[in-house]
């Protein structure tokens, strides 16, 4: 599930190499684990830094800048979402939120990684 700021959530095929996930996010990953039912969130590591724009605040009051994706978690690796799953977070996103850039810029305090 492809989620882009301004706009509702898609469903999108997206590649499995490094550099396929980073063309999707803008540039290098972070994984947001937030959902804490087997999903992650993919979004771009440094997208408050270099000014990207609010795209969804996240159930802990924190923000996500720029172009994310929802992924399954199986551990080491990613894998596809259920269809189940894929319909959750494309209702769970369809609603774009208005999130200012001083929003954006104050919430800099919250980083998640990758493990």
């Amino acid at each position: 599930v492809y989620v882009e700021p301004g706009k509702p959530a898609v469903e999108k095929r997206i590649g499995t190499k490094l550099e396929d996930l980073q063309a999707e996010v803008g540039g290098l990953i972070e994984c947001i684990y937030s959902h804490n039912d087997g999903t992650i969130i993919v979004a771009n590591d440094e997208a408050k830094l270099i000014g990207m724009e609010g795209n969804r605040r996240l159930g802990n009051g924190s923000i996500i800048a720029g172009p994310f994706f929802v992924i399954g978690d199986a551990g080491e690796e990613f894998r596809s979402l259920t269809d189940a799953e894929v319909s959750r977070y494309v209702q769970q996103y369809a609603e774009p939120h208005r999130i200012s850039q001083r929003e954006v810029q104050a919430d800099m305090g919250f980083t998640f990684y990758c493990f």
